[in-house]
């Protein structure tokens, strides 16, 4: 199971008590948000995609989407995110539960600068219904990262 990997993972620093686990799903960036009792954009959704054929993670803030015009700017290439049902097996964590941690070896992770306006943020732990609380100097650490990007924009606010 991907929480056991990330569990073991965080236990070699000491930090695997530090993983939250809910009764119920934390599975998109509402969910996630409701179970910890916090606003949305301070979770750090996982995002999976194909850069000239190798799988890559994004980590972004829950408040907003992928700004095509500025990831082909960085990545040379359109967004290709990897499809549903494939995510577990290139990346080593099902779609729910997707995290920087523990996962699969050719996988590069990148942090989107929307983080940077938080103290501290929520990413996934390999469930579907669990977190953990990271500063961004700690997830810049555990993370593995590649480089700081800039490739979002705040989603739109909703009409009603």
């Amino acid at each position: 199971m991907s929480i056991e990997k990330v569990r073991e993972y965080f236990g070699q620093f000491g930090m695997e008590s530090r993983i939250l686990e809910f009764q119920e799903s934390s599975a998109t960036v509402e969910l996630a948000a409701q179970a910890l009792g916090c606003e949305g954009c301070r979770i750090a959704k996982t995002m999976s995609f194909i850069v000239s054929e190798k799988p890559i993670l994004i980590l972004c803030a829950g408040d907003t989407k992928v700004d095509n015009a500025k990831y082909k700017a960085y990545f040379g290439e359109k967004a290709r995110m990897i499809q549903f049902d494939q995510v577990e097996g290139i990346i080593g964590h099902a779609p729910g539960g997707v995290c920087p941690f523990a996962v699969n070896e050719g996988v590069t992770v990148y942090l989107d600068e929307s983080l940077k306006r938080f103290e501290k943020v929520f990413p996934a732990c390999g469930s579907s219904n669990s977190a953990i609380e990271l500063t961004i100097p700690d997830l810049e650490k555990y993370s593995g990262y590649k480089a700081w990007i800039d490739v979002t924009k705040l989603k739109e606010p909703v009409q009603e």
